[in-house]
């Protein structure tokens, strides 16, 4: 699944530490220079830097203020550190999506691993010392070395800037584009930490940040809704559900992605074919055709078809789909890193006749549900009533009240390139993608996935 580049500076990576027979966790890639293991119970060893919030007015539309310099210090910067970041990233939403998929068999689910990840470390730069642990350990950079007692904290921001760099290589790509945006609303008395709000805008393209008046819940839900609405261009609408007059934080943030196959479809072939929703249920979905070298793999261990579609230079689409009489929980139940790793590396070229449902995704994701789906503990203690955010606000105690992640996947039937001709012998293998299959986007220099999904039905 590594690109050679990724593979050559993992390699020299790891040789390095052999060579001076030192292991270098995570954890250091992303920790500032002298860090030491705070005491737990001690949260006034730093004075909180907290900064005023402008309060919500409908007709003020304008982003946050942002230091441009600090979000394009890691663009187009291929490290070691955004390799092991990915990583990372990659583990803990396969994680998640093979929680939510068990809670929601028969359904179409997309998310963005990279956008909840960085979600997570937002939140973090406003935990407590304990909640801190605690987000260390999900996210896979604490230190392993710390006793039960401490924590050595890592740099949040390092790593925002890292997974920065993530997005825009997608947008270095000829047609394909990621925008993201971040949103919080928070109580009109309370000032929020600089840290939280540069973690916002280092995990995002834009970012308003406002406060509301929570006294008259309904008048304050309608207003952020339309907030919302209008700044994201009509993409969001009724994201906040339930607001209630003891609210201190809502958040939201979306991940768009807007792309072209890197060869276009045959358009005048598409047309209506059965798709096999279950083995009694069909529905008309329209169906898009393109002959041409692939490069696929038919893996008879773990029961299923890998395709790689490509999306630009740098992005690119793992098609899965089960065989025949394979359910599709027998193979999610195995995604791991390495069994993904194990496809790209199996992959071979041929000629296929490839037929591929049309079809758009979007979902609505409560990370608090997420993380429940995971362990009720887990998200009680990071998001729920034993979660602790002292540093995220001056004003004590202050709660996280909902976590809404939009995630957004639309494809156009053309294509960056025009068809190749096919000048192979031969006749190519059809496989026709007409019953639910799992896929993944993925950063092609990196290795992180950008967006995890399943299609049970392409007509919803």
């Amino acid at each position: 699944m590594w690109s050679p580049l990724v593979a050559l500076l993992l390699c020299c990576y790891l040789l390095g530490s052999q060579a001076n027979r030192v292991y270098v966790h995570p954890f250091n890639l992303f920790a500032s220079d002298n860090v030491s293991c705070e005491t737990i119970q001690n949260e006034t060893s730093k004075q909180l830097q907290t900064l005023p919030v402008a309060p919500l007015d409908i007709e003020v539309l304008t982003p946050d203020n942002r230091d441009q310099s600090n979000v394009d210090a890691q663009r187009h910067n291929i490290t070691v550190r955004t390799a092991v970041l990915a990583k990372l990233v990659n583990t803990l939403g396969l994680r998640m999506y093979v929680a939510v998929s068990n809670k929601q068999q028969g359904t179409n689910i997309l998310l963005s691993p990279v956008n909840t990840f960085g979600s997570l470390v937002t939140f973090y730069l406003g935990a407590s010392k304990k909640t801190a642990k605690l987000y260390l350990t999900l996210l896979s950079l604490g230190r392993q070395t710390d006793r039960q007692d401490c924590v050595s904290l890592m740099d949040g921001h390092k790593v925002l800037k890292t997974m920065q760099g993530i997005n825009s290589l997608v947008d270095d790509g000829p047609k394909d584009e990621i925008t993201t945006q971040v949103w919080t609303f928070t109580r009109q008395d309370a000032q929020l930490s600089e840290d939280f709000i540069q973690g916002t805008q280092q995990c995002s393209d834009t970012s308003f940040t406002r406060s509301v008046d929570f006294s008259q819940p309904l008048e304050a839900e309608n207003l952020v809704n339309s907030f919302v609405e209008k700044t994201s261009e009509g993409r969001l609408k009724g994201i906040f559900k339930d607001v209630n007059s003891s609210s201190n934080l809502l958040f939201v943030s979306s991940f768009n992605f807007q792309g072209k196959w890197r060869t276009a479809f045959q358009l005048k072939k598409t047309a209506p074919q059965e798709f096999y929703v279950d083995e009694t249920t069909t529905v008309m979905a329209p169906m898009m055709i393109h002959t041409g070298q692939y490069q696929y793999y038919n893996d008879q261990v773990q029961r299923c078809t890998v395709v790689k579609l490509s999306l630009s230079k740098r992005s690119y689409m793992l098609l899965v789909l089960p065989h025949e009489g394979v359910k599709m929980q027998d193979i999610e139940s195995k995604l791991l890193t390495d069994v993904m790793s194990g496809w790209h590396e199996s992959l071979q070229e041929g000629l296929l006749e490839l037929s591929l449902p049309k079809f758009s995704l979007s979902s609505e994701n409560d990370l608090r549900e997420f993380l429940s789906n995971m362990s009720p503990e887990v998200e009680d203690k990071l998001l729920g009533s034993q979660a602790e955010f002292s540093g995220l606000s001056n004003t004590q105690p202050f709660t996280i009240d909902q976590v809404v992640n939009k995630v957004l996947f639309e494809m156009s039937e053309e294509g960056a390139e025009l068809q190749d001709k096919i000048q192979e012998a031969g006749v190519p293998l059809k496989l026709s993608i007409n019953r639910p299959f799992f896929f993944s986007v993925i950063e092609g220099d990196s290795s992180a996935i950008l967006m995890l999904g399943k299609i049970t039905n392409p007509t919803l």
